[in-house]
């Protein structure tokens, strides 16, 4: 006699229900062994009971994380109410300080418990943020404070003094204020001892560099532009090579670069923080957030003229030189005005480009236009940073001689408000390759498109005259010195040693003419330098280390009221 069908299914209904269970128990149990082993590599170094807010909880403080549960009494069932414990990650604190009750000009006070100091992640920007642990015991707030003191003074790449330079004529001059205002109380916070020149002239830094007892420091800190950053970056790098008596190859300096952004673009300081914001950039430096960036050296004659991230030639150059003679003019005006008159007067210059491919690359700029950058993001991230990128031969160099209307040498994204994908979103800042874009003879309105697409989407290389390529090194030499005889030196090998010595804008030391010759303005990491020869431009991978960590996009877009 067959079951009723109501009975099979509430056996069915049953089996099921056991079945569950089972496995809730099992996957119980398979939790339990995992917190057991997390809690024996997470081992508890402090436990107390703290006030958060209004509410009593359960603190607990391990090697790398603390925990606090609120202390829930039991419901009538006897049955407790879900906690949700909050956790903060120590590599996220970077100060603790013993909280007290003052009346106002009191010394010392009633002892109220500690508060951590710790940064908190909003996109790209980094905010400073407290936790409050309450708590009347002096010997309870005194043995956590010096506890969490001690844990977060364990991490390596944090710093404890810094060499600061603050350039008090970037952009609006505002440089002295952001960092009184934003970055001075983070370091003291953090308890990191400073020692700030405000530089005075160009060269400052770099003579300052020369002569400083660097051991004394574990970072060194720019306050100011893209220029500013570069010429320290460039002063620290002939210091290591001194430093090591190595004047034939760049050496990695000893000690990171921190950016604080205070100038018009801030290139540098967005392609490693993605913002514009002296408070990310200071909590970056404060948490010791390393990461190491290539760099290029730029030759002219076999004279070093300095090491930087960028240079453009041709139109980014031109347009540079008229902002500089406008020198009186509100910065944003200056640059729209620069870059309205040399579109107005738009021409195009007879080169001969020369390039070495970088290694890994198959991609012909002369023979394969219009790259989109998924094509040349395929790069070595291994390289390692020793790996001096020399040219290899002349049989290795590809060469093509023709008119173009701009030439840019980009070690880095250079991300921007203005172009938040980079003015080389096909490069990264440790690919151990530049991006070569060379935009040929075209007309203005072409070339005005190509522009604004820096500032959209996309598609500012999908041009048949625009052309693009990853290298290791690049040998450009404009129409008036081509078949030169002066020009037939082995560049870089006559003259190798580090020009420490030379200030910057020296007429007797500078190459800005040489022999008669013509001079064509070359916009170096937004500084302008006038060259008279053909310049060699070479790529270091990995050469410096700077604070910040790499980002793929700048936060926002500005855009420019001349288009």
């Amino acid at each position: 006699m067959s079951e009723p069908r109501g009975e099979k299914q509430s056996k069915k209904k049953k089996r099921k229900e056991r079945k569950r269970r089972e496995e809730e128990e099992e996957q119980e149990e398979e939790e339990e062994e995992r917190g057991e082993s997390k809690e024996n590599s997470e081992r508890v170094i402090l436990r107390g009971i703290f006030k958060v807010g209004k509410k009593s909880h359960d603190v607990l403080l391990s090697q790398t994380r603390l925990t606090w549960t609120p202390i829930v009494p039991e419901t009538p069932t006897g049955e407790a109410a879900p906690r949700r414990p909050g956790v903060l990650r120590l590599q996220d604190v970077f100060s603790v300080k013993v909280k007290r009750r003052r009346a106002a000009g009191q010394v010392g006070g009633a002892v109220l418990g500690v508060a951590l100091f710790w940064c908190r992640r909003r996109g790209r920007r980094l905010e400073e943020e407290t936790l409050h642990l309450h708590n009347a015991s002096v010997e309870t707030t005194h043995t956590w404070y010096e506890q969490v003191k001690e844990l977060i003074a364990g991490f390596p790449s944090r710093p404890r003094a810094l060499k600061v330079f603050i350039n008090p004529s970037s952009h609006k001059k505002e440089a002295v204020h952001v960092y009184r205002e934003h970055v001075a109380p983070l370091f003291k916070m953090a308890d990191i001892r400073t020692d700030i020149t405000v530089t005075e002239r160009k060269g400052h830094a770099l003579s300052v560099i020369k002569e400083c007892k660097l051991d004394q420091f574990d970072g060194v800190v720019c306050v100011g532009g893209d220029g500013s950053v570069a010429e320290l970056c460039h002063a620290l790098v002939l210091r290591a090579q001194l430093d090591a008596d190595q004047p034939e190859k760049p050496v990695r300096p000893a000690i990171p670069v921190g950016i604080i952004p205070a100038g018009s673009t801030d290139v540098v300081s967005c392609s490693v923080h993605g913002v514009r914001d002296p408070v990310t950039a200071a909590l970056h430096i404060v948490l010791g957030h390393l990461q190491q960036v290539d760099m290029c050296s730029f030759w002219c004659l076999g004279e070093l003229l300095r090491f930087g991230f960028s240079a453009m030639f041709g139109f980014g150059g031109r347009s540079l030189a008229r902002a500089e003679k406008k020198r009186w003019m509100p910065s944003t005006q200056r640059r729209e005005y620069a870059l309205v008159k040399t579109l107005a007067k738009l021409r195009p210059e007879e080169c001969q480009l020369s390039f070495l491919p970088a290694k890994k690359s198959n991609h012909s700029l002369f023979g394969c236009r219009g790259h989109d950058q998924d094509q040349d993001q395929d790069q070595d991230q291994s390289r390692d940073q020793d790996q001096d990128q020399e040219p290899e031969g002349e049989e290795s160099w590809r060469t093509n001689q023709g008119q173009y209307l701009s030439i840019s040498i980009m070690s880095i994204p250079c991300l921007s408000p203005h172009a938040p994908r980079g003015l080389a979103p096909n490069t990264s800042v440790a690919n151990g390759s530049a991006s070569l874009i060379a935009v040929q003879n075209a007309s203005r309105s072409e070339f005005v498109k190509h522009l604004k697409r820096f500032n959209s989407s996309g598609g500012e290389f999908s041009f048949s005259f625009v052309e693009i390529q990853p290298v290791a090194a690049v040998r450009l030499r404009p129409r008036s010195v081509i078949g030169c005889e002066d020009d037939s030196e082995d560049e870089g090998e006559a003259k190798t040693s580090p020009i420490m010595h030379r200030g910057e804008g020296d007429p007797k030391t500078s190459p800005i003419m040489h022999r008669g010759r013509a001079a064509f303005p070359w916009n170096i990491d937004g500084e302008l330098l006038e060259v008279a020869g053909e310049v060699l431009v070479r790529v270091h991978p990995r050469l410096i280390f700077l604070y910040g960590e790499e980002v793929d996009e700048a936060e926002s877009s500005v855009s420019c009221s001349c288009f």
